[in-house]
């Protein structure tokens, strides 16, 4: 049904002429802000109005202000272009399938961007992290942690903030999604030699390598998430946030 449209409210249209001046790099990080008051006559608006804009824009990682110092910009101008869709993933009930899919076209480029980026003490870092996994693994102890630490340290390892904040997104939507992977018997084993792998080819510096490493870690992750057979696939509706089928 078609609504009557409501009017655009005040602090909106502050919100996307800074956001606008950040994508552009005309704000950029470590810039302050014109005070409130020059707000409020720039703008010609209430105070009240600027004040909304602001939380909003600190909500949204664009700023963030220093009580007694001013509003200074937090963000990158590839950062201001990638929150809006970041945040959409998380108020989107998309299907976990989708978002599994969108997955495998990003982590395999990736891990050939970290295989090319990566420096000596993030690679140590990342086997300090796999040998934590190893010996939680030989614990019994849940690998949740180790696994989320392993792709989030990878991911950064790229050196591309774009990708960086939008898979951050997904991997927080699949938190849970994570947690139930790991406790089907066997997964746990699989889920570290998928990483030892992807991390040998990283430390060959063998960007071709790490991209096929990761992107037959994800598939297999998605054959023990959908039942996915030879036969075909059984799709999933299941929203994020519930329960991934078993």
């Amino acid at each position: 049904m078609l609504k009557a449209v409501k009017k655009k409210r005040v602090y909106e249209d502050i919100v996307q002429q800074i956001r606008n001046l950040i994508q552009k790099g005309k704000l950029k990080q470590g810039d302050q802000l014109p005070t409130e008051r020059e707000l409020v006559d720039t703008f010609k608006v209430s105070r009240a109005s600027v004040r909304e804009a602001i939380r909003y824009l600190e909500s949204m990682k664009f700023v963030k202000s220093r009580q007694g110092d001013g509003t200074y910009v937090i963000a990158s101008s590839e950062e201001a272009l990638i929150q809006p869709l970041a945040t959409a993933l998380f108020l989107e009930k998309d299907s976990l399938m989708d978002i599994v899919t969108i997955r495998k076209f990003i982590e395999p480029q990736v891990a050939q961007l970290a295989a090319e980026n990566a420096t000596a003490s993030e690679i140590n870092e990342l086997e300090e992290i796999l040998e934590e996994q190893a010996k939680d693994l030989g614990n019994g102890l849940n690998l949740t942690k180790t696994d989320s630490e392993f792709h989030n340290l990878l991911t950064r390892t790229a050196k591309n903030r774009v990708l960086e904040r939008l898979l951050f997104a997904i991997l927080d939507l699949l938190a849970q999604t994570r947690e139930k992977y790991l406790q089907v018997e066997g997964r746990a084993q699989k889920s570290l030699k998928g990483h030892q792998e992807i991390l040998s080819a990283i430390k060959a510096r063998n960007p071709v390598a790490a991209r096929q490493a990761m992107r037959r870690h994800l598939e297999e992750i998605e054959h023990i998430l959908f039942n996915k057979k030879k036969g075909g696939v059984k799709r999933s509706s299941t929203p994020t946030g519930r329960n991934p089928p078993q």
